[in-house]
Protein backbone atom coordinates (compact mmCIF):
# COMPACT_ATOMS: atom_id res chain seq x y z
CA UNK A 1 0.00 0.00 0.00
CA UNK A 2 1.45 2.93 -0.66
CA UNK A 3 2.44 5.88 1.98
CA UNK A 4 0.22 8.97 2.33
CA UNK A 5 2.18 12.46 3.10
CA UNK A 6 0.92 11.99 6.83
CA UNK A 7 2.74 8.47 6.79
CA UNK A 8 5.84 10.59 5.11
CA UNK A 9 5.89 13.51 8.00
CA UNK A 10 5.27 11.12 10.51
CA UNK A 11 8.08 8.98 9.21
CA UNK A 12 10.57 11.85 9.22
CA UNK A 13 9.20 12.84 12.77
CA UNK A 14 10.23 9.54 14.05
CA UNK A 15 13.73 9.61 11.93
CA UNK A 16 14.05 12.77 13.86
CA UNK A 17 13.73 12.19 17.14
CA UNK A 18 15.74 8.94 16.89
CA UNK A 19 13.24 6.25 16.34
CA UNK A 20 14.08 5.43 12.68
CA UNK A 21 15.32 2.22 13.32
CA UNK A 22 11.72 1.04 15.34
CA UNK A 23 9.13 -1.04 13.99
CA UNK A 24 5.64 0.54 13.73
CA UNK A 25 2.35 -0.84 14.57
CA UNK A 26 -0.81 0.91 14.21
CA UNK A 27 -2.24 1.17 17.99
CA UNK A 28 -5.40 2.80 18.06
CA UNK A 29 -7.70 6.05 16.77
CA UNK A 30 -10.14 7.56 19.07
CA UNK A 31 -12.95 9.81 18.34
CA UNK A 32 -11.02 11.89 16.94
CA UNK A 33 -8.74 12.85 14.37
CA UNK A 34 -5.82 11.42 16.31
CA UNK A 35 -4.32 7.94 15.84
CA UNK A 36 -1.72 6.23 18.09
CA UNK A 37 1.18 3.97 16.89
CA UNK A 38 3.79 1.98 19.19
CA UNK A 39 7.35 2.07 18.34
CA UNK A 40 8.95 -0.80 19.06
CA UNK A 41 13.05 -2.01 19.32
CA UNK A 42 15.28 -4.70 21.54
CA UNK A 43 16.11 -1.80 23.83
CA UNK A 44 12.46 0.05 24.08
CA UNK A 45 9.46 0.85 22.96
CA UNK A 46 7.41 4.63 23.02
CA UNK A 47 3.91 5.84 21.02
CA UNK A 48 3.45 8.23 18.57
CA UNK A 49 0.30 10.48 18.71
CA UNK A 50 -0.54 11.60 15.31
CA UNK A 51 -2.48 14.57 15.52
CA UNK A 52 -3.44 15.87 12.08
CA UNK A 53 -3.56 20.32 12.08
CA UNK A 54 -6.25 22.23 11.61
CA UNK A 55 -8.43 19.70 13.17
CA UNK A 56 -6.57 18.71 16.25
CA UNK A 57 -3.60 20.56 18.26
CA UNK A 58 -1.18 18.78 20.64
CA UNK A 59 -0.13 21.59 22.49
CA UNK A 60 -3.21 21.15 25.14
CA UNK A 61 -2.16 17.71 25.78
CA UNK A 62 1.69 18.69 26.06
CA UNK A 63 0.85 21.67 28.62
CA UNK A 64 -1.83 19.32 30.49
CA UNK A 65 0.47 16.62 30.74
CA UNK A 66 3.82 18.26 31.31
CA UNK A 67 1.68 20.04 34.33
CA UNK A 68 -0.06 16.58 35.78
CA UNK A 69 3.74 15.39 35.90
CA UNK A 70 4.62 18.31 37.98
CA UNK A 71 2.12 17.68 40.55
CA UNK A 72 3.80 13.97 40.89
CA UNK A 73 1.15 12.20 38.90
CA UNK A 74 1.92 9.63 35.81
CA UNK A 75 1.09 11.40 32.53
CA UNK A 76 3.03 10.13 29.42
CA UNK A 77 6.75 12.03 29.16
CA UNK A 78 7.11 13.78 26.13
CA UNK A 79 9.84 12.32 24.36
CA UNK A 80 9.85 14.64 21.57
CA UNK A 81 7.78 16.80 19.82
CA UNK A 82 6.46 19.10 16.40
CA UNK A 83 3.66 20.76 17.44
CA UNK A 84 3.52 22.34 13.66
CA UNK A 85 2.34 19.39 12.30
CA UNK A 86 1.11 17.45 15.25
CA UNK A 87 3.12 14.84 16.24
CA UNK A 88 4.46 13.62 19.69
CA UNK A 89 6.46 11.07 20.95
CA UNK A 90 5.32 9.50 24.03
CA UNK A 91 6.62 7.93 26.69
CA UNK A 92 4.80 3.99 26.37
CA UNK A 93 2.38 2.99 29.62
CA UNK A 94 1.72 -0.38 27.96
CA UNK A 95 -1.81 -2.24 27.13
CA UNK A 96 -3.20 -2.57 30.82
CA UNK A 97 -6.04 -0.05 30.37
CA UNK A 98 -8.59 0.18 33.90
CA UNK A 99 -10.64 -1.93 31.15
CA UNK A 100 -8.55 -4.50 30.63
CA UNK A 101 -7.66 -5.32 33.38
CA UNK A 102 -10.96 -4.72 35.30
CA UNK A 103 -11.97 -7.37 32.57
CA UNK A 104 -9.43 -10.08 33.22
CA UNK A 105 -10.35 -9.83 36.94
CA UNK A 106 -8.02 -7.18 38.45
CA UNK A 107 -9.07 -6.20 42.08
CA UNK A 108 -11.88 -3.66 41.51
CA UNK A 109 -11.33 -1.87 44.85
CA UNK A 110 -8.06 -1.17 44.54
CA UNK A 111 -7.73 -0.17 41.24
CA UNK A 112 -10.43 2.40 41.60
CA UNK A 113 -8.76 3.29 45.43
CA UNK A 114 -6.02 4.31 43.30
CA UNK A 115 -7.82 6.22 40.42
CA UNK A 116 -9.41 8.13 43.72
CA UNK A 117 -6.53 8.81 45.04
CA UNK A 118 -5.23 10.72 42.28
CA UNK A 119 -8.25 12.79 42.33
CA UNK A 120 -7.26 13.66 46.33
CA UNK A 121 -3.73 14.70 45.45
CA UNK A 122 -4.98 16.72 42.58
CA UNK A 123 -7.38 18.57 44.98
CA UNK A 124 -4.91 18.83 47.79
CA UNK A 125 -2.84 20.51 45.38
CA UNK A 126 -5.43 23.50 45.49
CA UNK A 127 -4.64 26.48 43.43
CA UNK A 128 -1.34 24.66 42.39
CA UNK A 129 -3.83 22.41 40.13
CA UNK A 130 -4.81 25.07 38.14
CA UNK A 131 -3.11 26.96 35.06
CA UNK A 132 -3.53 29.94 33.76
CA UNK A 133 -6.12 30.18 30.92
CA UNK A 134 -8.25 26.74 31.91
CA UNK A 135 -12.00 27.39 30.98
CA UNK A 136 -14.78 26.91 33.43
CA UNK A 137 -16.84 23.91 33.20
CA UNK A 138 -19.50 25.45 35.38
CA UNK A 139 -22.85 27.31 35.25
CA UNK A 140 -24.07 28.31 31.98
CA UNK A 141 -21.29 25.40 30.24
CA UNK A 142 -22.54 23.00 32.45
CA UNK A 143 -26.03 23.61 31.52
CA UNK A 144 -25.15 23.98 27.95
CA UNK A 145 -23.38 20.73 27.70
CA UNK A 146 -26.94 19.44 29.56
CA UNK A 147 -28.90 20.32 26.62
CA UNK A 148 -28.64 17.17 24.92
CA UNK A 149 -30.90 15.44 26.88
CA UNK A 150 -34.29 18.33 25.77
CA UNK A 151 -32.12 18.33 22.02
CA UNK A 152 -32.08 14.93 21.25
CA UNK A 153 -33.62 12.40 23.78
CA UNK A 154 -36.67 13.85 24.35
CA UNK A 155 -37.66 14.37 20.70
CA UNK A 156 -36.76 10.68 20.33
CA UNK A 157 -38.87 9.53 23.05
CA UNK A 158 -42.12 11.16 22.59
CA UNK A 159 -41.66 11.28 18.72
CA UNK A 160 -42.14 15.06 18.36
CA UNK A 161 -40.00 18.03 19.08
CA UNK A 162 -39.29 19.58 22.59
CA UNK A 163 -41.59 22.56 22.56
CA UNK A 164 -39.91 25.79 23.13
CA UNK A 165 -41.47 26.72 26.40
CA UNK A 166 -40.44 23.36 27.99
CA UNK A 167 -36.47 23.63 27.08
CA UNK A 168 -36.94 27.01 28.42
CA UNK A 169 -38.07 25.09 31.99
CA UNK A 170 -35.28 23.16 31.48
CA UNK A 171 -32.62 25.73 31.70
CA UNK A 172 -34.51 27.38 34.15
CA UNK A 173 -34.45 23.96 36.60
CA UNK A 174 -30.93 23.93 35.71
CA UNK A 175 -30.19 27.56 36.92
CA UNK A 176 -32.40 26.93 40.09
CA UNK A 177 -30.14 23.60 40.88
CA UNK A 178 -26.42 25.23 40.64
CA UNK A 179 -27.67 28.53 42.63
CA UNK A 180 -27.96 26.14 45.38
CA UNK A 181 -24.72 24.77 44.65
CA UNK A 182 -22.78 25.20 47.74
CA UNK A 183 -19.89 27.17 47.25
CA UNK A 184 -16.22 25.41 47.05
CA UNK A 185 -12.85 25.87 45.35
CA UNK A 186 -12.52 25.21 41.77
CA UNK A 187 -10.04 22.28 41.06
CA UNK A 188 -8.47 20.49 38.03
CA UNK A 189 -11.26 18.64 35.69
CA UNK A 190 -9.65 15.95 33.48
CA UNK A 191 -13.11 15.47 31.99
CA UNK A 192 -12.71 12.22 30.94
CA UNK A 193 -11.75 10.06 33.48
CA UNK A 194 -13.09 6.62 33.59
CA UNK A 195 -11.61 3.46 32.85
CA UNK A 196 -10.69 3.52 29.21
CA UNK A 197 -8.30 6.62 30.05
CA UNK A 198 -6.46 5.15 33.03
CA UNK A 199 -3.59 2.54 33.03
CA UNK A 200 -2.62 0.71 35.58
CA UNK A 201 1.38 0.75 36.53
CA UNK A 202 1.52 -1.60 39.57
CA UNK A 203 5.53 -1.10 39.34
CA UNK A 204 4.58 2.92 40.19
CA UNK A 205 3.93 2.87 43.70
CA UNK A 206 1.21 5.43 45.49
CA UNK A 207 -0.62 7.79 42.86
CA UNK A 208 1.74 6.94 39.97
CA UNK A 209 0.50 3.41 39.65
CA UNK A 210 -3.17 5.18 38.09
CA UNK A 211 -1.61 6.07 34.31
CA UNK A 212 -3.24 9.11 32.85
CA UNK A 213 -4.66 9.58 29.40
CA UNK A 214 -6.83 11.56 27.39
CA UNK A 215 -6.62 15.49 29.34
CA UNK A 216 -6.24 17.37 26.68
CA UNK A 217 -9.96 19.21 26.96
CA UNK A 218 -9.13 19.62 30.95
CA UNK A 219 -10.91 22.53 32.42
CA UNK A 220 -11.55 23.93 36.10
CA UNK A 221 -14.85 22.96 37.76
CA UNK A 222 -16.34 21.35 41.07
CA UNK A 223 -13.73 18.79 42.52
CA UNK A 224 -16.82 15.79 42.32
CA UNK A 225 -17.35 15.83 38.97
CA UNK A 226 -14.40 13.41 37.53
CA UNK A 227 -14.89 11.21 41.06
CA UNK A 228 -18.83 10.64 39.19
CA UNK A 229 -16.75 10.05 35.88
CA UNK A 230 -15.08 7.16 37.55
CA UNK A 231 -17.03 5.64 39.90
CA UNK A 232 -20.85 6.46 38.17
CA UNK A 233 -18.89 4.81 34.38
CA UNK A 234 -21.70 5.15 31.69
CA UNK A 235 -20.43 1.68 30.28
CA UNK A 236 -19.48 -0.18 33.59
CA UNK A 237 -21.56 -1.20 36.67
CA UNK A 238 -18.94 -0.16 39.79
CA UNK A 239 -20.04 -2.07 42.62
CA UNK A 240 -22.12 -0.26 45.30
CA UNK A 241 -19.51 -1.03 47.91
CA UNK A 242 -16.19 0.34 46.42
CA UNK A 243 -18.36 3.37 45.14
CA UNK A 244 -19.34 4.19 48.34
CA UNK A 245 -16.14 3.57 49.51
CA UNK A 246 -14.22 5.97 46.88
CA UNK A 247 -16.59 8.71 47.75
CA UNK A 248 -16.21 8.33 51.46
CA UNK A 249 -12.10 8.07 50.55
CA UNK A 250 -12.29 11.21 48.53
CA UNK A 251 -14.22 13.30 51.42
CA UNK A 252 -11.55 11.96 54.15
CA UNK A 253 -8.39 12.28 52.69
CA UNK A 254 -9.04 15.33 50.29
CA UNK A 255 -9.91 16.73 54.15
CA UNK A 256 -13.54 18.18 52.75
CA UNK A 257 -14.67 20.28 55.65
CA UNK A 258 -18.11 20.34 54.48
CA UNK A 259 -18.62 16.70 53.55
CA UNK A 260 -22.48 17.72 53.30
CA UNK A 261 -21.83 19.85 50.58
CA UNK A 262 -19.62 18.17 48.46
CA UNK A 263 -22.37 15.33 48.53
CA UNK A 264 -24.81 18.18 46.76
CA UNK A 265 -22.46 18.99 44.40
CA UNK A 266 -21.46 15.38 43.51
CA UNK A 267 -25.46 15.02 43.20
CA UNK A 268 -25.35 17.54 40.71
CA UNK A 269 -22.59 16.70 38.61
CA UNK A 270 -23.80 13.28 38.31
CA UNK A 271 -27.06 14.65 36.90
CA UNK A 272 -25.69 16.88 34.77
CA UNK A 273 -23.26 14.54 33.17
CA UNK A 274 -25.93 11.79 33.09
CA UNK A 275 -28.59 13.80 31.13
CA UNK A 276 -25.68 15.16 28.87
CA UNK A 277 -25.02 11.29 27.99
CA UNK A 278 -28.26 10.17 28.28
CA UNK A 279 -28.39 12.62 25.38
CA UNK A 280 -25.36 12.18 23.91
CA UNK A 281 -26.12 8.36 23.27
CA UNK A 282 -29.49 9.25 21.23
CA UNK A 283 -27.37 12.00 19.57
CA UNK A 284 -24.49 9.15 18.22
CA UNK A 285 -27.56 6.88 17.06
CA UNK A 286 -29.35 9.53 15.05
CA UNK A 287 -26.68 11.72 13.64
CA UNK A 288 -23.65 9.74 13.69
CA UNK A 289 -25.74 6.30 12.05
CA UNK A 290 -23.88 4.66 15.74
CA UNK A 291 -26.15 2.48 17.76
CA UNK A 292 -24.22 0.35 20.13
CA UNK A 293 -23.77 3.07 22.84
CA UNK A 294 -28.06 2.15 23.86
CA UNK A 295 -26.70 -0.78 25.25
CA UNK A 296 -26.11 1.19 27.98
CA UNK A 297 -28.70 3.63 28.40
CA UNK A 298 -30.32 1.45 31.20
CA UNK A 299 -27.39 1.62 33.73
CA UNK A 300 -27.27 5.62 32.65
CA UNK A 301 -30.88 6.08 33.36
CA UNK A 302 -30.36 4.69 37.04
CA UNK A 303 -27.72 6.46 38.49
CA UNK A 304 -29.84 9.44 35.95
CA UNK A 305 -32.55 8.74 38.34
CA UNK A 306 -30.21 8.04 41.68
CA UNK A 307 -29.06 11.61 41.47
CA UNK A 308 -32.44 13.31 40.62
CA UNK A 309 -33.43 11.48 44.38
CA UNK A 310 -31.53 14.47 46.29
CA UNK A 311 -32.95 17.58 47.44
CA UNK A 312 -30.52 19.80 45.68
CA UNK A 313 -31.90 18.24 42.23
CA UNK A 314 -35.39 18.44 42.93
CA UNK A 315 -36.30 21.24 39.66
CA UNK A 316 -34.88 19.38 37.73
CA UNK A 317 -36.57 15.88 38.86
CA UNK A 318 -39.97 17.58 38.93
CA UNK A 319 -38.88 18.63 34.82
CA UNK A 320 -37.60 15.16 34.04
CA UNK A 321 -40.81 13.13 36.03
CA UNK A 322 -43.35 15.50 34.18
CA UNK A 323 -41.86 15.28 30.51
CA UNK A 324 -39.54 11.96 30.82
CA UNK A 325 -42.14 9.91 32.99
CA UNK A 326 -41.20 5.75 33.48
CA UNK A 327 -42.44 4.63 30.14
CA UNK A 328 -40.20 6.94 28.03
CA UNK A 329 -37.20 5.90 29.76
CA UNK A 330 -36.86 2.98 28.07
CA UNK A 331 -35.06 3.10 25.30
CA UNK A 332 -32.36 0.51 24.84
CA UNK A 333 -33.48 -1.11 27.39
CA UNK A 334 -34.23 -4.34 25.47
CA UNK A 335 -30.58 -4.23 23.95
Amino acid sequence: MAKSERDRLRAEFVSRAGWGDAGERLLAGDASFRKYFRLSRPRGSAVVMDAPPPHEDVRPFVRIGKHLIALGLSAPEILAEDAGRGFLLLEDFGDDTYARVLAAGGDEGELYRRATDVLVEIYRAGERSLLPGLGAYAGDALIEAAMLLPEWYLPEATGKPTPAEETARYVAAWQECLAALPATAETLLLRDYHKDNLLWLPARSGVKACGLLDFQDAQRGHPSYDLVSLIEDARRDVAPSVHAACLDRYIDQAGIADAAGFRTGFALMAAQRHARIIGLFVRLLRRDGKPDYLIHLPRVWRMFERALQHEAVAPLRAWVDRLLPPELRRIGAGT
